[in-house]
C-alpha cells in the first residue's frame, strides 16, 4: 500500500461574521465543508471550480496559514494538529507553495540570489559560498542564466518571475508544493512554459502538487487525479483523464463545456448555468448546486448527496445511486 504524502478528512473551514457594537456573531461563512482528499508521492492532484467555492481557503489550511474548524490533515502519516515544534519545522521545511502572481510574491528591494537564498539562510547553517553554489544550480534549474542572481524582480518577465518564485520554493528541497493559480496571471505564451517546467521538475525531482487553476486545459494537463469544488464541497474526484473527458456530475460537464478545448476541431455541448453561485453565508439545502442544475429533481432541495462510487470515481449526485443511474435520469 503506497504511503499517502498528504490525506485531508473531513476537512471543514468556517469563518464567522461578526457585527454590532459588541461584534457578536451573526453568521458562518461555510468555505470548506466536509471536505476529503489525498496526494500520493510524486502526483499532482489537480483542484478546480469557481471562484469562491474554497479552493485557496484549502490550500491555506494545508500551508497552516489558517486552522481549521474540523476535519484533520495528515502529511505522511502525520496528524497536523499533534506536531510538535519540531516536527512543525520540518513540515513547513516539507511543504512550499508558488502563488499566483510572481511579482507581488517576490520583495522588489531584493536581488534575485538573496530571494532564493532566504528561506537556505533562515532554516540552514550554511557557509556564503555554499549558499551561492545552490542558488546558481536552482537558476540552472529552473531555467534562468547565472547573471540572473544579480538582478531584480523589476527586470524579469512575468514568465521569468514565475520561474524566480518555483526557484524558491524549491530552495529546501520539499516534498510537496501547493500551486495556486500558478499561471493564470501570465500571458498564454508563457503558460505551457511554465506548466512543463512543474511537469519536468516533478518527474526529475520526485515532487508531488496541489495544483489550483481555473485553467481547466492547465488542469487536465498536469494533473493525475481532479478535485471538482462547488460551495465548499467536493462534488466529483477521479482519474484526471476521466474527469475531463467524460465528466459525470452536471457541474462538471458546464465546467468542461465552458474550456477552451485542445482541438480546432473538437465540438461540445455547450451547457449553460442558470443563476448565480449562491452565498457560502447561506448555502441551499440538500444538494448545494440544485438551484442551478438542468437534471435537478425533488429530492435534491431536501437531500444532500454524498461521494458514492460511480465509473471509476466518486460523484455526488442524485443521478446516481451506487455505481448505477438512478431511475429518472434523464438518460444518463
Amino acid at each position: 500500500m503506497t504511503r499517502l504524502i498528504l490525506e485531508a478528512r473531513n476537512l471543514t473551514k468556517h469563518f464567522p461574521v461578526r457585527r454590532g457594537l459588541f461584534a457578536r456573531e451573526t453568521a458562518v461563512v461555510r468555505a470548506v465543508d466536509d471536505v476529503s482528499f489525498a496526494i500520493e508521492p510524486g502526483k499532482t492532484l489537480g483542484l478546480v471550480g469557481e471562484s469562491g467555492c474554497g479552493k485557496t481557503t484549502t490550500a491555506k489550511l494545508v500551508l497552516l496559514l489558517e486552522q481549521p474548524t474540523g476535519g484533520v490533515i495528515r502529511f505522511e502519516g502525520q496528524d497536523l494538529q499533534a506536531l510538535d515544534s519540531g516536527s512543525l519545522r520540518d513540515y513547513r521545511r516539507s511543504v512550499q507553495a508558488v502563488f499566483q502572481d510572481p511579482y507581488a510574491s517576490l520583495n522588489p528591494r531584493m536581488r534575485v540570489e538573496s530571494i532564493i537564498a532566504e528561506p537556505l539562510v533562515t532554516n540552514e547553517p550554511l557557509p556564503s559560498a555554499e549558499v551561492r553554489t545552490r542558488v546558481l544550480r536552482l537558476l540552472e534549474v529552473v531555467g534562468l542564466p547565472e547573471r540572473s542572481a544579480g538582478l531584480f524582480p523589476h527586470e524579469f518577465s512575468g514568465g521569468q518571475r514565475q520561474r524566480i518564485a518555483i526557484a524558491r520554493a524549491l530552495a529546501l528541497a520539499p516534498k510537496l508544493v501547493v500551486l495556486d493559480e500558478p499561471v493564470s496571471a501570465l500571458d498564454v505564451s508563457i503558460r505551457a512554459q511554465i506548466l512543463n517546467l512543474l511537469r519536468d521538475l516533478q518527474a526529475r525531482l520526485g515532487l508531488s502538487y496541489l495544483f489550483i487553476a481555473h485553467d481547466l486545459a492547465a488542469v487536465a494537463h498536469m494533473s493525475h487525479t481532479i478535485a471538482v469544488m462547488y460551495l465548499g464541497k467536493i462534488v466529483e474526484v477521479g482519474d484526471a483523464d476521466a474527469v475531463a473527458k467524460t465528466p459525470k456530475h452536471p457541474y462538471t460537464e458546464a465546467l468542461f463545456s465552458a474550456a477552451l478545448p485542445s482541438h480546432p476541431d473538437e465540438r461540445r455541448k455547450e451547457i449553460i448555468l442558470a443563476g448565480e453561485v449562491p452565498s457560502p453565508l447561506a448555502p441551499p439545502a440538500g444538494c448545494r448546486f440544485h438551484p442551478r442544475c438542468p437534471h435537478a429533481m425533488a429530492r435534491c432541495s431536501t437531500e444532500e448527496p454524498t461521494l458514492l462510487p460511480e465509473t471509476g470515481r466518486l460523484v455526488a449526485c442524485h443521478l446516481y445511486a451506487g455505481g448505477r443511474v438512478s431511475v429518472g435520469a434523464g438518460g444518463r
